[in-house]
């Protein structure tokens, strides 16, 4: 039974373009039988805590003798790192605020990558090699390149580095920009382009979704 992780971490609950396009990947993925299992986690809704001790960023045979965890936060984190494990597949909601990962999000990384057993450090751990990430970003400006905010985008690169470089994930990106377009007066003339990579957005999310049927 093929499982679907779909994390969302836009604090919009009602119009968040992230959360419209992650849906729609659900959506696919649920259309590809009814064998399709779908694990939700709504980071925002039910926002994890930050790691409770630093000891937390490695497993038990790294830390130092003296360090003491707190037995509920490793419980926490060993949930969090079996979810991702489980999974055949992944799907992000990750919109950017202030340039930047959600701070929702950001937690939920600093849960996951542990060196030594989800990326390679004293042993070459990489369950998750090859399994497919699907990143699906928002952000209410334009990043184009040539741009004035060209290279202010930081939220997609760390999602690349730990999914792709550090866990060994295939990752594939979707993002949608000028999503600020109806409210900033600035942007008013973007409207239509907006509009354009919205449309481009969904439909992408339900190819990235239908493709994973062959895998």
């Amino acid at each position: 039974m093929p499982v679907l992780l779909q994390l969302d971490s836009s604090a919009d609950l009602t119009t968040s373009v992230s959360r419209a396009v992650t849906a729609t990947f659900v959506d696919a993925w649920r259309g590809l039988g009814d064998d399709q299992r779908v694990v939700r986690r709504d980071l925002h809704a039910d926002p994890l805590p930050h790691l409770a001790d630093a000891s937390l960023h490695w497993p038990p045979r790294l830390r130092s003798a003296d360090a003491r965890p707190p037995q509920d936060a490793e419980r926490l984190q060993q949930q969090i790192i079996d979810e991702l494990l489980g999974a055949d597949a992944v799907v992000i909601g990750a919109p950017m605020y202030n340039y930047s990962l959600p701070s929702t999000l950001k937690a939920w990384i600093d849960y996951i990558h542990v060196p030594g057993v989800t990326a390679p450090f004293d042993v070459p751990s990489q369950p998750m090699a090859g399994r497919p990430a699907v990143i699906i970003s928002s952000r209410g400006g334009i990043y184009d390149d040539g741009s004035a905010n060209a290279g202010w985008d930081h939220t997609v690169p760390p999602l690349q580095i730990i999914l792709g470089d550090a866990l060994g994930m295939e990752v594939s990106v979707i993002t949608v920009s000028r999503t600020l377009s109806a409210v900033v007066p600035g942007l008013a003339a973007e409207a239509g382009r907006a509009a354009e990579e919205l449309a481009a957005a969904h439909r992408q999310a339900a190819e990235a979704a239908a493709a994973m049927a062959s895998r």
